[in-house]
């Protein structure tokens, strides 16, 4: 039986069921701010960031809103540990995890409490992450931005919903307020919309692509391993045709993780080490530091020339750039006029079956 009732209230303490993720370079103070004063959850991405300056970019955060608010972090990404470390030592509301176990996570945050939410892509990690006190899930689907998932958001929130006890974030193909409802529908608690409010006004991604983001359609992705490593979603330009061509060579991806790990402030010894005894594993994190200069390219400078950006499907719902604020209330209005306009269709069939039944009923008579 899955916990009813309204978990994003119950739970984060928010007004609102819709969630910023934690996107690297994006999901800023500013912006996580901005969609938890909005009544939304922001998470703060600290994937670029080292134990400082996640502890800085916390304390950011609340002079900013006085909102619950979130911390992400990827724990197969070196100094990830850290600023997790880092955030259970701030006492953040929540903590969203990723690619990890965080049985630690969950004990240490529940201690003052705190709240977890694991993203998971599969019912083999919406288990795990269970088993580990997990207290929410963040379900990825196929169609989202960077790392989704192999299954449809239309067929894994579902298929999770039926077998989890726990509330669900539904992640992958939401940008509105018809979406919402459909996740709703399916099972979810609540959506993640990355790509929506990565193209908003208070988002540091760049003009240039918040622009061609507008322009661009719901085909123009591209999904493919050869980025970074992992399956992952990006926006179609020649720049990431090129990139997801073939895989990176050993070689340049090694010394590209180095030279990311040097500009997060991480010193050689900690990736060093690693690159020469556990080579199948950094190699994969090798192909993850190698794609961070392509993707600062692209969403720091703009360049979409030489840079690659991560974006989800929805970017073909996304026609125009809008604050934090007035996604949420628009997204929130639609959701109620796609309910009503639901409602009444369904009460429209009712009242017509009922009146063809009673016709029925007086012929037989």
């Amino acid at each position: 039986m899955r916990l009813r009732g309204l978990p994003w209230e119950r739970l984060f303490g928010i007004k609102h069921p819709l969630i910023l993720p934690g996107m690297s370079w994006i999901s800023t103070p500013e912006l996580v701010a901005a969609v938890s004063n909005a009544g939304g959850l922001g998470i703060l991405a600290t994937g670029p960031l080292n134990a400082e300056q996640t502890r800085s970019s916390i304390r950011r955060v609340r002079e900013l809103t006085k909102q619950p608010f979130g911390v992400g972090a990827t724990l197969l990404m070196p100094g990830a540990k850290e600023n997790a470390e880092v955030a259970l030592e701030e006492r953040v509301p929540v903590i969203n995890y990723s690619l990890g176990k965080g049985e630690w996570i969950a004990t240490a945050a529940h201690a003052y409490g705190g709240k977890v939410m694991a993203t998971v892509v599969s019912d083999k990690h919406a288990r795990s992450a269970a088993a580990a006190g997990a207290d929410a899930l963040m379900v990825t689907g196929h169609e989202a931005a960077a790392h989704g998932g192999d299954v449809a958001s239309m067929v894994l929130v579902p298929a999770i919903a039926a077998r989890a006890a726990l509330p669900l974030v539904a992640a992958g193909g939401f940008a509105t307020g018809g979406g919402l409802l459909a996740a709703l529908a399916l099972g979810a608690d609540g959506v993640a919309m990355g790509s929506r409010f990565a193209v908003s006004k208070e988002s540091p991604l760049h003009s240039t692509v918040k622009d061609r983001v507008v322009q661009l359609t719901e085909a123009d992705t591209i999904y493919s391993k050869n980025f970074d490593g992992l399956w992952a979603r990006v926006m179609k330009t020649p720049a990431a045709q090129r990139a997801c061509a073939k895989p990176t060579g050993a070689l340049a991806a090694a010394l590209a993780s180095v030279r990311a790990a040097r500009r997060m402030g991480m010193p050689l010894w900690k990736v060093a080490p690693a690159l020469a005894t556990q080579w199948d594993k950094m190699y994969t994190l090798a192909l993850f530091g190698a794609a961070t200069e392509a993707i600062q390219a692209a969403t720091v400078d703009g360049n979409l020339q030489d840079g690659v950006q991560f974006i989800g499907q929805v970017q073909g719902l996304i026609n125009q750039v809008l604050s934090a604020e007035e996604i949420v209330q628009l997204v929130m209005a639609e959701v109620r006029d796609a309910h009503a306009r639901n409602s009444r269709a369904f009460s429209a069939d009712e009242s017509q079956t009922t009146s063809d039944s009673e016709h029925t009923h007086e012929k037989v008579a």
